[in-house]
């Protein structure tokens, strides 16, 4: 079966992840759409990294009217900003962070295996990765499962999802950074990444990332 087959609208990913945050709801971990528009960056987000960060602002001009249609809830930025360093590890347990993807525009996206909507939206990333994915994009998927990797693991082996790699946090730090910092709300959270390690957008909630509407913003993220 195609990846395609396997993934539902985002309408329905929505009410998915609005069932699933009120059955999890007092963990504070759920997925759940963020409104459309432009974000503002927290003083404690925007002072707290040490990224120089330059984005021409015509690039988050090109990129605003592209966060549309599938991916509205995209909130770009009317400038970027540097994130907090966030550690994580490789599926060969190498310890990383975003600077190792320095030059390259990337598409974080926090997941776990008991978050619905981050199952349910993981074949799309995947075919994001298949078509734009390059020397200029990546898709980073990093799971946040605590316990062995197992778990995810078998996930993606079920799913046929195999380019994305099975980068994670099993001390779910990169996703307790973000919610202090007040760019985190729930599962999945997605940022845009410029070439430079700066942020230009986040999403909270789930997306169509293989629409139209998502090759087109990822599209103009890359040419820069």
């Amino acid at each position: 079966m195609s990846q395609s087959r396997n993934r539902l609208s985002t309408g329905a990913l929505v009410a998915i992840a609005i069932a699933l945050g009120a059955a999890v709801g007092a963990a504070g971990i759920y997925g759940k759409a963020s409104p459309s528009g432009n974000a503002s960056a927290p003083e404690s987000l925007a002072s707290s990294s040490e990224i120089e960060c330059t984005a021409d602002p015509e690039l988050l001009a090109r990129l605003k009217p592209l966060a549309r249609g599938e991916v509205a809830a995209m909130a770009i930025r009317d400038s970027a900003i540097g994130l907090p360093e966030m550690s994580f590890v490789s599926a060969e347990g190498d310890a990383m962070t975003l600077a190792d993807f320095a030059g390259q525009a990337v598409l974080v996206n926090l997941w776990a295996t008991w978050c619905a909507p981050c199952r349910a939206e993981m074949p799309a990333l995947a075919e994001l990765q298949t078509e734009l994915g390059d020397d200029d994009f990546k898709v980073l998927a990093i799971n946040i499962d605590t316990g062995d990797v197992s778990k995810p693991e078998a996930f993606l082996e079920e799913i046929g999802v195999s380019n994305l790699g099975l980068y994670r946090d099993a001390s779910m730090g990169v996703f307790n950074t973000l919610k202090r910092e007040g760019v985190a709300f729930g599962l999945p959270v997605t940022l845009m990444i410029g070439k430079d390690g700066c942020m230009l957008g986040a999403m909270n909630g789930p997306a169509e990332w293989a629409s139209e509407d998502a090759k087109a913003l990822i599209a103009a993220l890359k040419a820069d």
